[in-house]
């Protein structure tokens, strides 16, 4: 049995007869929200792989900044090049 609410009644049949979907009753905010088609499709995907490294690798690269995994990333291709 849920525990009664006096916050939170039950709706009456009427009221949920008398709902209505978000958007039609905020039209505004609805289209605001509205996600886009999502991240654009690159024309070379990547392949996510995991690769065990040297702690003081991975430090020397973490500390030349944030973008640290593209440098490696350009390093390797470079490399099997």
């Amino acid at each position: 049995m849920i525990a009664s609410d006096p916050d939170n009644p039950e709706l009456t049949d009427e009221q949920i007869a008398g709902l209505r979907p978000f958007a039609e009753v905020f039209p505004a905010l609805a289209e605001s929200i509205k996600r886009g088609p999502g991240r654009p499709r690159l024309d070379k995907t990547l392949e996510a792989v995991t690769l065990r490294l040297d702690p003081a690798t991975v430090e020397h690269f973490r500390a030349q900044g944030a973008d640290w995994r593209k440098r490696m990333a350009r390093l390797l291709e470079k490399a099997a090049s």
